[in-house]
């Protein structure tokens, strides 16, 4: 027989304590019942534990090696425990957030510090996604929440909640380009060379600006396609400063730079955990009140 959590328990506080009978004192019992104890433990594992020739029983040898196993099991059974007590609480194990290139840091990284520091247990997946493709993964349950640039309308069963901070968003090329430097650039002037544009769930070609085009589902990637002098490209203001200040340069064109709404998205009709709700509430308040719509 596999000796149990609480024989472990009477043989590690024994061993701490240096006495049967102190160990007795510590965990509430009789000496004979702690003695009896560790005597059955001895023989479930066919080894001796403590020797019992000097005043005080010492470990031996086999009881100095089992106690650290011992003592390994007990921690990953009050882990167990503490698991089990979250999740009975209401405590996910795992949360998925789908995540705009639109929500600027330092806003994302202070949650994710916030997030880390409240539930170091939960395993936490970020997809970094834009547009529909962001309601998409909220649709179909691929992510708890999502945090996107402000959509002009959402599915009958998107539940939408309008964040406090705004993105900016500006065009910029590479310097060199053609179009670097040029003032007052129209759309018109933009249509004549090549537009880099993100790829989201809409179909090829829509909401197209330029008779060319080329497109990533990553800003980033459009960062360095617009680096290489490909194109031009709209870019969330904190990805250019922060990857392409020493290679990029913004374009001076009518309307633009734009300040962009970001929603934070989740099911409606079902549940967030605990994890889940501290998250949304935190993208709400990381600002002055958000409104719910």
């Amino acid at each position: 027989m596999v000796a149990c959590i609480d024989a472990l328990i009477v043989f590690s506080e024994a061993a701490a304590a240096g006495s049967f009978s102190a160990a007795a004192r510590k965990l509430g019992r009789s000496q004979s019942t702690v003695s009896t104890i560790i005597a059955d433990m001895e023989i479930d594992l066919a080894v001796a534990l403590f020797d019992r020739t000097t005043r005080k029983p010492r470990l031996t040898a086999y009881g100095e090696a089992l106690l650290a196993n011992a003592r390994e099991t007990l921690e990953a059974h009050d882990r167990l425990i503490q698991a089990a007590a979250r999740l009975s609480a209401g405590l996910e194990p795992s949360l998925s957030l789908a995540i705009s290139n639109t929500y600027q840091p330092p806003h994302y990284e202070k949650l994710l510090v916030g997030f880390e520091k409240r539930f170091p247990t939960v395993e936490l997946e970020c997809l970094v996604k834009e547009d529909e493709d962001v309601v998409s993964l909220v649709q179909v349950r691929r992510a708890e929440l999502g945090v996107v640039a402000a959509q002009g309308s959402y599915p009958p069963d998107i539940r939408s909640i309008r964040l406090a901070e705004s993105s900016e968003l500006a065009l910029f090329v590479a310097t060199g380009h053609p179009l670097s430097g040029v003032p007052d650039l129209t759309m018109e002037n933009l249509a004549k060379h090549r537009e880099l544009r993100i790829t989201t769930g809409v179909k090829p070609g829509e909401h197209q600006r330029s008779v060319r085009v080329w497109s990533a589902d990553s800003y980033l990637l459009l960062l360095e396609m617009a680096e290489l002098g490909f194109g031009w490209t709209e870019l969330p203001r904190w990805v250019a400063d922060r990857f392409g200040a020493k290679t990029l340069q913004e374009l001076s064109a009518r309307g633009w730079p734009r300040l962009v709404a970001v929603d934070a998205l989740c099911l409606k009709g079902t549940s967030l955990g605990l994890a889940g709700n501290w998250l949304l509430d935190a993208l709400t308040t990381l600002g002055a009140e958000a409104e719910l719509k």
